[in-house]
């Protein structure tokens, strides 16, 4: 997902906003036996849209949809491997036709059951490219899709995705266009989640006071740019674990030094994102409640090929440029061992990732750099522009990589900083902003064609994240024969294969993967973050 809208098809994971946003406000946690649980307040960024999964892409709405709504399937906090949670079965025997059959006992936040239909509907809304929605590329796979999003300036001839049938109230089958052996590991992403029939009645307003099947329900209406709140839902199936806490409310900042200032205030009682300021001391201060761990994130600069291409068309200039910055450097100096050099376009925690895969791509070379950028012609006006999301503590890394770049290609470097993610991410995907940028992505789910197709393929140009236009048809080969694929290790040798074209094009350049650098106060108990940096909101407890 984008580190903040996300796909388009993401960023899961959710391109990584890495955000916070509004006010310092104090907001004491309520530890008092009669609370019933009891109430804290966590760190978030604004979200770039209203509150609906198949609209969400990115890491601040994620992070809320997390608790309100429960998928078919969740994954492992420590193994990120599958497992079942709203499905009470996901069986295939061709990897084309999925039998999905999901437990009693869900229901949504009005009282409506959660059935089949509940599912189908939404996919079904999700899939229309009249709705526009950021998670459409999730349906492309489904039999009929193209149907329903033929494409720009085409009309969708159809309403339903003709491979969705209800069965009956606990079952529906799903038939693929093709085999695609990572469909069940998808389904635990947003865009799969179910809606009740009351979305479709007003599905703006639905943004701003959603009803999910989750452990937590809204608690009033979304108030922007300040915060949003949550309270337990009593009628969550206990089998799938009730939130222990009664309420949290997610406090809104634009800065992450205010909001790492009120947690050491007890304003509020964590934060999945820290400031840079705060790593030289963080460790000493809160001890074991410091959370230092691989994330799935991995950060770019990426490049506008299609709208710039005089300047970001060639490989060889973004190889200069990728050889040009000191990767090392960048982790230790500006963001204290809380990042790790990237040496592929996949994360290493996922399945398929290889040590070094960049090559001489990967490794800082300013002599190289430079003769590579020479002859092949440099940039217009001997000057590269750094665009990036103001909102999320990126102003200190890109002005190092910038410095790097003055320096070691002899160009001039100007910065344009945007006032939150979700406004670059507009900018981009509407093709108002041609500079080279800052981008992030956070698995949706744990697959190395997570960290492929939803950034770099044709359908996340319009449809997705693919921020730059990029388009390799060997590229989009390979992600087909791996899809269809007949065994896991076959399709993971194909996928790295489209991995090795990434790394010949470079259409974005990985700087460094994430580490989770989280923090949470004494007030509670058993927090934690997963892979795609989400706070396990329901099974935190106050501690006193």
């Amino acid at each position: 997902m984008r580190g903040a809208t996300q796909t388009k098809w993401l960023v899961a994971a959710t391109a990584i906003a890495l955000a916070a946003t509004a006010c310092s406000t104090s907001s004491k946690s309520n530890d008092k036996a009669s609370s019933g649980g009891g109430t804290i307040a966590v760190q978030l960024g604004e979200p770039q849209h209203g509150l609906v999964p198949q609209n969400t892409a990115e890491s601040e709405g994620t992070e809320v949809e997390n608790a309100l709504f429960a998928g078919l399937v969740d994954y492992d906090f420590k193994t990120n491997a599958p497992k079942l949670r709203v499905a009470e079965s996901i069986e295939t025997t061709d990897s084309k036709v999925w039998t999905i059959k999901i437990k009693d006992g869900y229901t949504f936040h009005n009282g409506e059951k959660v059935t089949a239909k509940s599912f189908v509907d939404a996919w079904n809304w999700g899939a229309n490219q009249d709705n526009a929605a950021e998670g459409l590329p999730f349906y492309a796979k489904i039999e009929g899709s193209e149907e329903l999003a033929p494409g720009k300036d085409k009309k969708p001839t159809a309403k339903e995705l003709k491979g969705l049938k209800v069965v009956d109230d606990k079952t529906f089958t799903v038939t693929l266009a093709a085999p695609f052996s990572q469909f069940k590991t998808m389904l635990g992403y947003n865009p799969f989640y179910p809606l009740p029939q009351a979305f479709f009645a007003d599905p703006k307003a639905f943004g701003d006071k959603p009803i999910g099947n989750g452990p937590f329900e809204m608690d009033g209406s979304w108030e922007h740019n300040k915060q949003i709140k949550v309270k337990r839902y009593e009628n969550f199936p206990a089998s799938d674990g009730k939130a222990k806490l009664q309420g949290v409310t997610f406090k809104i900042y634009d800065n992450l030094d205010t909001a790492y200032n009120d947690l050491r205030a007890d304003n509020i009682q964590a934060t999945d994102k820290l400031p840079i300021s705060a790593m030289a001391g963080v460790k000493a201060e809160f001890g074991d409640r410091y959370i230092y761990k691989p994330e799935s994130g991995v950060g770019y600069i990426g490049f506008p090929i299609a709208t710039n291409p005089a300047a970001y068309g060639k490989p060889e200039i973004r190889k200069a440029i990728s050889m040009a910055i000191d990767r090392e450097a960048i982790t230790k100096t500006i963001f204290s061992g809380t990042r790790v050099p990237a040496d592929d376009f996949v994360n290493p925690l996922i399945p398929g990732y290889r040590k070094g895969a960049m090559g001489d791509a990967a490794k800082y070379d300013p002599a190289k750099a430079k003769e590579l950028f020479t002859t092949a012609g440099g940039v217009p006006n001997n000057t590269i522009e750094l665009g990036y999301n103001a909102d999320g503590g990126h102003k200190e890394w890109i002005e190092a990589v910038g410095n790097q770049l003055k320096k070691n290609l002899g160009v001039e470097v100007t910065f344009k900083p945007f006032e939150k993610f979700g406004k670059i991410l507009d900018a981009l995907g509407d093709k108002q902003y041609s500079g080279a940028f800052r981008m992030a992505w956070s698995m949706d789910y744990p697959s190395i064609e997570d960290y492929l197709r939803p950034i770099f393929s044709k359908i996340a140009i319009d449809n997705g994240s693919n921020y730059g236009g990029y388009v390799n048809e060997k590229f989009e080969t390979l992600l087909d024969q791996a899809d269809q694929a007949k065994t896991d290790d076959e399709a993971l040798k194909l996928y790295q294969q489209a991995d090795d074209v990434l790394v010949q094009d470079l259409p974005y350049i990985p700087v460094y993967t994430y580490m989770s650098s989280a923090a949470y106060s004494k007030k509670i108990k058993n927090f934690d973050t997963d892979a795609q940096g989400r706070m396990n909101l329901a099974q935190v407890e106050l501690a006193g």
